[in-house]
């Protein structure tokens, strides 16, 4: 098993299977949020289903707005378990908070969406700042 040293992150311990991607995340612009998946045709992660997973990705874009998109999608249960960059801005980690997502970010071991593949099992502590790579998905 693998642990990744992250920023002290937010949002309990979860764990699952990720989706990783070199690309970064706007929930207003890269999502369609009613079927739970990536619509933006250049988005290198466009046709797959970010529910239930653990997103990897470089960087949050958008302000306000995607972060009340983050609460809208927990709402309806169309929500990713964690999301996890190499840097996030405060006004996405504020909308995970009120969606209750676990967020992290700032890892020292080097680019996250390069240390983590995507179907890899993860256990996320942001209380701790860490992420153990579990290696293939659990059933």
């Amino acid at each position: 098993m693998t642990v990744l040293k992250c920023h002290k992150g937010i949002g309990a311990r979860i764990e699952g299977e990720a989706l990783v991607a070199d690309d970064n995340f706007s929930a207003r612009y890269d999502l369609d949020r009613i079927n739970g998946v990536f619509s933006r045709p250049q988005h290198k992660l466009a046709g797959q289903s970010y529910v239930d997973k653990i997103l990897v990705l470089n960087t949050c874009k958008g302000g306000v707005a995607s972060a009340w998109m983050l609460h809208e999608m927990k709402q309806r249960g169309i929500v990713p378990k964690a999301i996890l960059f190499n840097r996030a801005n405060t006004i996405l980690a504020q909308g995970a908070a009120l969606a209750g997502l676990a967020l992290c970010d700032r890892f020292e071991d080097g680019d996250v969406t390069q240390l983590i593949r995507t179907g890899d099992w993860l256990m996320v502590d942001p209380e701790r700042g860490e992420v153990s790579i579990a290696g293939e998905p659990r059933p």
